[in-house]
């Protein structure tokens, strides 16, 4: 018979996706000899057999969970439902891969009448009996009967109004009670039937709503997001209820071995005294700093502390640890891998191969290359004075400016029309994380360090604060109260979340600085990596910042960028509304000083590294005016001045914009065609470029041009721009007296191609595939069309596992991409290759690169670092070496 249900010291860590990574590490933890509460896990296979067998838990499963019942009594010495000695559990979720806050958690579980009374007799603490009793109706009735909590909450907020009080400890035994009763009718308005009173039942009804919150929405967005896969389902764990909420005796808390804001290795966390583990990360309360437990616990703190120092050693890894103290002792309820920011992340696996903790190559693998974007955008000026508005606390760094919204749906529509805004609520829950995503930043009057708000924007890498207790949010009215000043929804705030200071209106940033541990890890990864990285730069300002984010040259620079600059505009319209030659070169020889001007900035930027320089690629009508608008301006003339010059130069780009208008530009007149059609505007930029390289050889600079001929279909298209290029080479060479060394390549962005490159490589000393175009042409997708209309739905429903263009497809424009190089280097074995798509700042696109041969891909400048760190443990993972050794 096949085993789902196992007790925690039938597991370890190893068993991850059988247990879940909670269950894994109860287990673990059990095994070493820490003080875990017993329980036992409920598979993952489990849960898949529940949504296979129609939602349902099969009676071979539920055999299974009775017996492990039966063994966890015994060894509690504890029975579900006694009213004499009952024993409580927590049910939880514990998924393979982490994801707090996602799905459902039931504690108290085994409550009902009678055992509140028992629990009250045995204890001698009937407050702390029926406070249990009246939290689990709260949360069964809101995980298990849909009974939203806002009704018990409301409840509760009026018993307190009423009787004075100002916080729940300050509640009696008798109020209590008196709770329960109102909790109870309302469940019994709410579902028409009377809360449970049978554990078994409780118990059963409690794994089901587990299993279904695996694919809750809040889920299924976070996989989502994370790259999740769906089919790996959800453990449920039982274990035993310990109680942080018996007395001042006892506690609860949440902390990491070390800071996960900025990696330095001090315990950091919070707990609250007399309290239940839901009440520190749900935001309610504002616990205290976990250091104070030193004051308060200190036989406690100390045990707390080297049960960390032991987990870390133990996991190699910081942990995030949950812990209760009941009456005194210290039980671990939890630990898992703690989510960090960028630059934790960053100085926490310096700082361990520097411990020998970990290796170089473990260091790398430790820090995942899409969090490195969090360390190179911009923060504050601290130049400029703050209007300070209000403090909380520093729950994840960054800043950020936008509008107030106080709703996560209203947050995620202004986020997606473009618009920046700043997510303001008492607290955030699970539910409000499509808004947490949408939105440029969160804060919360309530809640703490590791609360869900916290956690969850660390992970996203945006700028957060918590517990700013000087809001008095009205969200009925959509503004808060600092003082006397009053911020309405859509006024413009900014946070600075590594102080955790608001001020009103928007502040000027600056550029980001790398850390010297940031510094270090990349050169590991340089050492480490055999895939070069480039970056795609169309002016100089992008290549300098470039070559100081490390790139090794400049893999794409896209020449057409260089002819949008407002001052050129006119005169490249009037090269394409020229009716000769003759006024066409004119135009062009006006454009050509321009043109040299800017390759010998970015020559000079990238210091004698290699600089791909691809010819004008798109058709002639971008650069000339919409022609919606220019037919209201024509006829707007006509009406009103039909003697102005103006209108005969509009009407003369009229006829142009008509004549150039093309019914699938995406195909039409460009590239090479554009090229073969009008050489005397790539034979001005070939001459710029060699101009460039004589004006820097001069200056003694060395220089590395490739000239790349972009949408190459067929060999003898680019066997004729090659011959247009080297013509003009021998042109300028022998004006200047110069000697060129030069490449020229094309970009393989058509589908015929990758399919013919043995031919084209005869011509090409370079292949650089641009897998954004050869993506919209080997699916037949318009990029812009397809995510505007359908990709999306597409994703959600998975006809793909992911977008196309932001993750690249292996086995369809992958496949073209192997055929290339391999067809091409059968050719010409010296050819070289890269990508300078999108997909070359991608980390699971840049390890395809890294197997398929390439000799380098090329990404924005901002995702330089990235793609170093990703090309280095795409090295490790592939060759197999930790340390010095295979694995």
């Amino acid at each position: 018979m096949k085993k789902y249900v196992y007790l925690f010291n039938e597991g370890n860590a190893s068993m991850k996706e059988l247990l879940g990574g909670k269950g894994a590490n109860l287990a673990e933890m059990t095994n070493i000899g820490l003080p875990v509460p017993s329980g036992f896990t409920i598979t993952t296979e489990a849960c898949n057999a529940y949504y296979d067998s129609g939602k349902a838990i099969s009676p071979e499963v539920k055999e299974q969970i009775l017996i492990a019942l039966e063994k966890l009594e015994q060894h509690t010495d504890k029975r579900l439902g006694d009213p004499t000695n009952p024993l409580l559990v927590s049910v939880r979720s514990g998924a393979v891969f982490s994801m707090p806050g996602m799905m459902d958690t039931i504690l108290n579980l085994g409550m009902n009448d009678e055992t509140a009374r028992g629990m009250a007799e045995l204890t001698n603490n009937p407050r702390f009996a029926y406070d249990s009793y009246r939290r689990f109706i709260q949360m069964f009735s809101d995980v298990v009967l849909g009974v939203d909590v806002y009704f018990f909450e409301q409840l509760l907020e009026e018993y307190r109004e009423e009787k004075g009080y100002s916080s729940d400890p300050e509640l009696t035994a008798e109020d209590w009670q008196e709770v329960i009763k109102g909790y109870k009718e309302i469940v019994k308005k709410r579902t028409k039937k009377d809360f449970p009173q049978d554990p078994r039942e409780q118990l059963f009804l409690s794994i089901n709503s587990v299993f279904d919150s695996w694919n809750n929405q809040r889920a299924i967005v976070y996989r989502r997001l994370n790259k999740i896969p769906g089919h790996l389902g959800t453990a449920v764990n039982i274990q035993m209820m310990v109680f942080g909420n018996m007395g001042d005796d006892s506690g609860t808390g949440v902390a990491f071995t070390r800071n996960p804001s900025t990696g330095e290795a001090v315990l950091y966390g919070e707990y609250l005294i007399n309290a239940q583990g839901e009440d520190v990360v749900a935001g309610i309360r504002t616990p205290k700093p976990i250091l104070t437990l030193k004051d308060e616990m200190p036989t406690v703190y100390q045990q707390f502390a080297d049960t960390c120092h032991h987990l870390e050693q133990h996991y190699k890894d910081m942990q995030d640890i949950e812990f209760t103290v009941e009456r005194g002792k210290l039980f671990i309820l939890q630990t898992r891998t703690g989510k960090r920011t960028a630059q934790a992340a960053i100085r926490i696996a310096v700082e361990m191969v520097a411990e020998g903790i970990i290796d170089k190559k473990n260091a790398i693998l430790r820090v995942d290359p899409d969090q490195l974007n969090q360390l190179l955008h911009r923060r504050l000026d601290d130049k400029v004075e703050r209007n300070l508005l209000a403090k909380g606390l520093p729950a994840s760094p960054g800043a950020a400016t936008g509008g107030v919204v106080f709703d996560a749906d209203e947050a995620e529509t202004l986020g997606n029309e473009g618009k920046k805004v700043i997510l303001v609520r008492p607290e955030t829950t699970p539910d409000d994380i499509h808004g947490i995503v949408a939105a440029q930043a969160v804060v919360t009057s309530r809640g703490g360090m590791t609360s869900h708000a916290a956690v969850v924007a660390r992970g996203m890498g945006k700028a957060c604060i918590c517990g700013c207790e000087d809001l008095k949010i009205d969200l009925s009215k959509k503004q808060f109260i600092v003082g006397d000043t009053v911020v309405n929804h859509g006024d413009v705030i900014t946070i600075d979340g590594g102080t955790g200071e608001i001020m009103l209106g928007e502040i000027p940033m600056i550029e980001p600085e790398l850390s010297d541990e940031f510094k270090l890890l990349l050169e590991w990864a340089d050492e480490t990596r055999k895939l070069g990285v480039r970056a795609n730069a169309d002016n100089p300002v992008d290549a300098l910042r470039a070559f100081e984010f490390g790139a090794g040259g400049i893999g794409l620079c896209r020449t057409e960028h260089m002819f949008m600059d407002p001052k050129r505009i006119p005169i490249v319209q009037k090269m394409i509304l020229a009716e000769t030659y003759e006024e066409r070169k004119e135009a062009l020889d006006l454009l050509l000083p321009m043109q040299q001007g800017d390759f010998e900035g970015i020559f000079e930027a990238m210091q004698g590294l290699p600089v791909t320089i691809r010819l004008l690629d798109p058709p002639l009508h971008e650069f000339l005016p919409d022609k919606e608008e220019l037919l209201v301006e024509v006829t707007k003339l006509q009406i009103t001045d039909p003697d102005n010059e103006e209108l005969q130069y509009k009407e003369k780009l009229l006829k142009k914009v008509n004549q150039l208008a093309e019914f699938n530009p995406m195909l039409g007149l460009r590239g090479c065609r554009l090229g073969l059609m009008h050489p005397e505007i790539y034979e001005m930029q070939a001459k710029a470029i060699f101009y460039a390289i004589a004006t820097l050889n001069d200056k003694g600079l060395p220089v590395k041009p490739e000239i790349m001929i972009p949408l190459v279909g067929h060999v003898n298209e680019l066997k004729e721009m090659r011959e247009l290029v080297i013509n003009a080479a021998n042109e300028v060479q022998q004006e200047t007296g110069k000697e060129f060394n030069y490449l020229i390549g094309t970009m393989i962005e058509i589908p015929r191609a990758a399919l013919t490159a043995d031919q084209i490589a005869e011509e090409a000393d370079f292949f650089s595939f641009g897998t954004n175009d050869l993506t919209q042409t080997t699916f037949g997708f318009s990029r812009d069309d397809a995510e505007g209309k359908f990709l999306q739905a597409y994703i959600n429903h998975k006809v793909l596992p992911e977008n196309p263009f932001v993750v690249l497809d292996q086995e369809g424009v992958g496949k073209l991409v192997e055929t290339g190089v391999k067809l091409g280097r059968q050719t010409n074995p010296t050819l070289k290759t890269g990508i300078c798509g999108e997909h070359g700042g991608e980390k699971h696109s840049i390890e395809f690169c890294y197997n398929t041969g390439l000799d380098y891909v090329s990404c924005s400048p901002y995702r330089v670092p990235l793609a170093r760190l990703a090309a280095a443990q795409a090295t490790i993972r592939n060759d197999k070496i930790i340390g010095e050794e295979k694995i």
